[in-house]
């Protein structure tokens, strides 16, 4: 994988890049959609070809192995072929469904053992196991096993899980440097920032994971429940001390105020389940703000779903249409809704990325931050 670093904006730490990776290149910053168990919800992979213009999804390594599970991928030859989808493919290590399911699920130093919230089987994840399983995904872009601790968590907890997830990450790159590609492609290893909320922490974890020396480096256990304003805080301190030649991945967030903000600060990569979630309840993000298509005053809009917006579906069904379907819980308005935001995100980033190449990216921001949260 390499990454070229192509201009930065001159107020702001922001930044516009290329990652080149031997399934395509991904031009910074970019958002993921969310393909959990090898499935963007609602929206098929020409769509997000076609419509959504995605150069990257996310697949997760914890539903993967669940289902369909290792053998099935392995003799599909991987992900990306038993998907047919021909671009990059990032996946999380399952560190975040180790904190989600803290009620089924052990930690020791060997790993964490949990259970399947399908058939409550049990099974250990090591940093070994973990590498394995995502070398048979053949995900591009891998990520070590960590420990996401919950929001608030104090000191104490916060340093030892923060330790943990660093004696994972070192037994996760030894045992991925001593593998050799599964399919004949690179596979490329971050390691993960954590330590709560804690800035001493953060700063020893950020400083750890950049004396790794890997591809890229990812900035976890943020947007859990914690203010945007120290989210912020600590994501700006991470983006201060990380090497300016790789790319950095804010694992989960977020708004479209969240991703300008954070773009601001330095960060390349970002994924989350917002678009598609809020759209499967009626929720759409525009320039101007989020319309709620389940409103009355929708029944009889026959105006563009989103007159401003250029994706596919925004001229071609009305809000009156769009309405329509949610009320009558049609599965055609969670498509319609899914694949809109994905690609006003989409939007977002690739705008994001145009204004830090004219070297107008802080002026534009301050706009768009106003418009973008307000409800319409």
């Amino acid at each position: 994988m390499e990454f070229d670093l192509i201009s930065r904006d001159d107020q702001s730490s922001a930044r516009a890049g290329l990652i080149t990776t031997e399934h395509g290149k991904i031009e910074t910053p970019i958002f993921m959609p969310v393909g959990t168990v090898g499935s963007v919800k609602a929206v098929s992979q020409q769509e997000l070809i076609d419509s959504v213009e995605a150069q990257i999804i996310l697949g997760n390594t914890y539903h993967l192995f669940l289902r369909p599970g290792k053998e099935v991928l392995y003799e599909a030859g991987g992900l990306h072929k038993f998907m047919h989808w021909n671009r990059p493919v990032l996946t999380d290590s399952g560190g975040y469904q180790v904190y989600s399911l803290a009620g089924n699920r052990k930690l020791t130093e060997e790993g964490v053992t949990f259970s399947n919230h399908i058939n409550g089987s049990k099974h250990l994840f090591t940093p070994e196991e973990v590498i394995d399983i995502q070398r048979i995904i053949g995900s591009d872009i891998m990520m070590v096993l960590d420990e996401c601790p919950p929001y608030p968590s104090d000191y104490e907890y916060a340093k030892k899980s923060m330790g943990l997830t660093h004696r994972w990450a070192e037994r996760c790159k030894k045992h991925h440097e001593s593998q050799g590609p599964l399919y004949g492609y690179e596979q490329n290893l971050f390691p993960i920032i954590q330590g709560g909320t804690y800035k001493d922490l953060r700063l020893e974890s950020t400083e750890f994971v950049a004396e790794l020396d890997l591809p890229g480096h990812a900035i976890g256990g943020l947007s859990v429940g914690e203010p945007a304003e120290i989210m912020y805080e600590l994501t700006a301190l991470s983006c201060e001390i990380l090497p300016q030649y790789k790319p950095r991945y804010l694992m989960g967030v977020g708004t479209p105020v969240n991703l300008l903000e954070c773009i601001a600060l330095g960060v390349d990569m970002f994924d989350c389940v917002l678009p598609t979630r809020n759209a499967r309840h009626g929720l759409i993000y525009t320039r101007h703000g989020i319309r709620n298509m389940k409103n009355q005053k929708y029944e009889k809009d026959f105006s563009p779903l989103d007159p401003d917006g250029d994706c596919l579906v925004d001229h071609y069904y009305s809000k009156a249409y769009v309405r329509h379907l949610f009320k009558a819980q049609e599965y055609l308005a969670l498509q319609i809704a899914s694949v809109h935001n994905l690609h006003f995100f989409l939007w977002l980033v690739g705008e994001a990325r145009r204004q830090i190449l004219a070297n107008t990216f802080s002026s534009w921001k301050d706009e768009m931050v106003k418009k973008l949260g307000q409800r319409l």
